[in-house]
């Protein structure tokens, strides 16, 4: 299924949806960012997806970074929400979703990276890396904030 971010575009459809997620900033012992190319719109991304009924948003997060990358995590805290109204995602079955994300530093305690249908590539990228990336303007900002360990209190906005 194709997806289409639109942010702050006059031209954007409605939103019809909003669906709580997840997204997980880890790194590596040498420091490097777990990342995923994304296969329903091709951009660099931190592994993540949907809330599911019947698990804690912890277990989410832990669930969606071995389905898209072969990585078990633990999750260590929460370094924002993320609910911009402008931002929207269309997919193809019509669905138009306003962006409800949460992101949680975590940590990698096994596993071996691989892909799924839902990735591309999964690599362990350098921070220094990330510029060159073709990643959303939304998910820089995530990656941002949680690389940003001064931080006392999560974002929210």
């Amino acid at each position: 299924m194709g997806r289409i971010d639109y942010l702050h575009d006059p031209d954007a459809p409605p939103a019809n949806s909003v669906v709580p997620s997840v997204v997980a900033f880890i790194q590596n012992e040498a420091g490097q960012v777990l990342m995923i190319q994304r296969s329903d719109n091709g951009r660099w991304a931190l592994p993540g997806g949907g809330h599911d009924a019947g698990e804690s948003i912890s277990d989410t997060v832990v669930r969606e970074v071995w389905e898209e990358t072969g990585i078990k995590a633990e999750v260590v805290e929460l370094t924002g929400i993320y609910t911009d109204p402008g931002h929207v995602m269309k997919y193809d079955d019509g669905e138009v979703r306003q962006q409800f994300s949460m992101c949680f530093r975590a940590r990698p305690v096994g596993g071996e990276l691989r892909t799924s249908n839902e990735t591309t590539q999964v690599r362990w990228i350098a921070p220094a890396d990330l510029p060159q990336m073709d990643i959303h303007p939304t998910m820089r900002l995530r990656i941002e904030h949680a690389m940003d360990r001064t931080r006392t209190a999560p974002y929210i906005g």
